[in-house]
């Protein structure tokens, strides 16, 4: 390549996931996408000792049970991994009156709703970087935004690399201003949270990852993982194709033991078309891809209440979730599912792993 050339665009796809692997200490280009509440250590260990990345999505979580998973990690696995967490907005004016109509119809679903529901409070994200940067994770993983300049510059100092989600050009382009070493490219087909750095425009702001990819390969020389609608071999090759150096993967592992999902929604996913999932705002008040149920059509459907903020809306739909589980009813549960939902399978993540980067090194012609 000449001095001008972007990796994104003009390397060859194998030598360019060669190169993020030689980076970051993996086998092959696969790593387990953040799914806070849905991705136990065990699935990660498995990933990671597979060759792949492991993950947690540590938005939920307080120190203690960050550095918890941490340790069960490591016990059991020596490769690489990341902690993802959300970059915080600031905190959003309550409106009692439009919180009382969404209690009164979330009790349509399951039990009454406590006016203090959605008093939650999320954990401190200052006290979760601190974690961060004393765990020394592989790396760093931010959603909906860009860490601040000082937790950059100390991420760099410790020898962690972040990895920033992007749902557009100008996102990815303000991350990697912002000092991110990889963006990970977030296609529309995604299960779980938008990343959209302003939550108004994030319905606006839907693009497919096969759209987004060559956008950003053409514009930015990071190297960029892509997420969203991979479930096989034949997604990743594409998106190496595309100009992605690896790929990120998180409904399909849904299905493996290791996963340790909730039965009736890994059931939920067998055979799931990619348009029985929808866009809602219906469980936190964060847009988010999950499986349309009869709740979610119920919340958006003319007269329904609008959602509350996040994280008053994740507090409010806290009782009909936690009932809907405990009587295996997916329809009140909060169940995330990208596009490529049916490609879950009920086999070890290791396994699956394996088989998805076999397939593509297949489908990737001899020499790229």
């Amino acid at each position: 390549m000449t001095a001008t050339a972007n990796p994104n665009r003009d390397l060859e796809p194998k030598r360019r996931s060669a190169a993020f692997c030689a980076r970051y200490g993996l086998q092959l280009p696969i790593l387990l996408a953040p799914m806070a509440g849905a991705c136990p250590a065990s699935l990660s260990i498995e990933v990671a000792n597979a060759g792949g990345m492991g993950a947690m999505g540590a938005l939920m979580s307080d120190p203690d049970a960050i550095r918890a998973w941490v340790n069960e990690f490591r016990s059991a696995a020596g490769g690489p991994f990341q902690l993802n967490v959300w970059i915080p907005d600031p905190k959003r004016h309550r409106d009692p009156d439009a919180e009382a109509r969404v209690r009164a119809f979330l009790t349509r679903w399951g039990p009454e709703v406590p006016v203090t529901a959605g008093d939650v409070v999320p954990p401190d994200f200052e006290r979760q970087c601190e974690t961060f940067l004393q765990l020394k994770p592989t790396a760093v993983s931010s959603i909906m935004g860009v860490f601040p300049a000082d937790f950059v510059r100390r991420l760099k100092d410790n020898g962690i690399a972040w990895f920033a989600t992007a749902t557009t050009l100008a996102e990815a382009q303000r991350a990697v201003a912002a000092g991110a070493e990889a963006v990970i490219a977030q296609g529309a087909e995604a299960g779980g949270h938008r990343g959209s750095f302003d939550q108004a425009a994030a319905e606006r702001q839907v693009v497919g990852l096969f759209a987004l990819l060559p956008r950003l390969a053409d514009h930015i020389t990071v190297p960029i993982i892509a997420a969203g609608g991979i479930g096989d071999g034949r997604g990743v090759a594409a998106a190496m194709m595309l100009g992605a150096s690896a790929a990120m993967i998180g409904t399909a592992f849904l299905r493996c033991p290791e996963a340790k999902t909730h039965v009736a929604w890994a059931s939920a996913l067998d055979k799931l078309e990619p348009e029985a999932t929808v866009l809602t705002r219906a469980f936190t008040g964060r847009l988010g891809r999950a499986i349309a149920t009869d709740y979610v059509k119920a919340a958006a459907a003319a007269g329904a209440p609008p959602a509350a903020p996040y994280p008053v809306q994740r507090g409010l739909t806290g009782p009909m979730k936690q009932a809907g589980a405990a009587a295996g009813d997916y329809h009140r549960m909060q169940v995330w599912a990208g596009q490529s939902a049916a490609m879950a399978r009920p086999i070890a993540a290791g396994q699956l792993v394996r088989e998805i980067w076999s397939q593509a090194e297949v489908l990737l012609l001899p020499g790229q």
